[in-house]
């Protein structure tokens, strides 16, 4: 099954695995400021690399993308982490590229759509599991917009994803999980869903609430929109935070063993 979740299948980027290691090395401590993390510099850098998309671009402007990007989503780690593992201790805030942070370039190997860099970044708090893929918590930024919320993907195999193995399994337990969510959040937060369709996923909005419906589930997502401008205010880790709070239940149902 050809996957189109790009941000899995590229390579580690230097820059943030170099931001790490400058990290470590001054033993820099997670604590809460109230100066913004992002600025109107971050979203400016991804309409810019919207615009000119190629490696030379992207080498002139090494020094904005860490300073406007790399650092920003760090901070944003750091202060998110500790009420992120205050839900659940079985969430990785380990810090690394591809478990945390989404990767900036694609792998266009095989892709029709040949530009290297993806004009976006998504910090990311995946559940712990064993074998495959389970659900996460996740903030994503762009040239014009900003979402929060909850994610879950098939993989690979979906089988031995948390999919199969343990949210089909409870909704079988429990099969008024789903309409309970759905009135819980539905105001407040977008659902939409994915299925394969001869080897494409196709989207479907809404909740995935019909048992046919979630047998076909490859990924789940629910998310709420937020604004630039709320994004470049001190007070946004707090918004995200209510996000996750709020949308932890589905992690636990979907992605946590007991």
């Amino acid at each position: 099954m050809r996957r189109q979740r790009g941000e899995e299948h590229s390579r580690i980027d230097p820059a943030w695995e170099s931001c790490y290691r400058r990290s470590l090395a001054h033993g820099e401590e997670r604590m809460a400021t109230n100066k913004p993390i992002f600025t109107r510099e971050t979203f400016r850098f991804f309409r810019e690399l919207a615009r000119h998309n190629r490696k030379e671009w992207m080498d002139a402007n090494r020094e904005r993308y860490q300073e406007h990007v790399v650092a920003p989503f760090r901070r944003l780690l750091q202060e998110l982490s500790q009420s992120v593992l205050s839900l659940d201790m079985n969430f990785d805030t380990s810090g690394r590229t591809g478990a945390n942070f989404s990767r900036i370039n694609r792998d266009i190997r095989f892709a029709k759509d040949k530009t290297p860099y993806r004009a976006q970044m998504y910090l990311k708090f995946p559940a712990v599991f064993s074998g495959g893929e389970a659900g996460q918590l996740y903030v994503g930024l762009s040239a014009d917009s900003v979402t929060a919320g909850f994610r879950i993907y098939s993989g690979g195999a979906r089988k031995t994803s948390a999919l199969a193995l343990l949210a089909e399994p409870r909704l079988n337990g429990n099969p008024r999980w789903l309409a309970q969510q759905k009135k819980r959040l539905s105001r407040a937060y977008e659902s939409y869903w994915y299925s394969a369709e001869k080897n494409e996923w196709t989207k479907h909005e809404g909740w995935p609430v019909a048992a046919d419906e979630w047998k076909k589930v490859q990924g789940w997502i629910v998310r709420k929109k937020l604004t630039p401008a709320g994004a470049a205010r001190a007070a946004f880790p707090g918004e995200v935070t209510k996000v996750f709070r709020e949308l932890f239940p589905l992690v636990r149902f979907t992605s946590l063993r007991e």
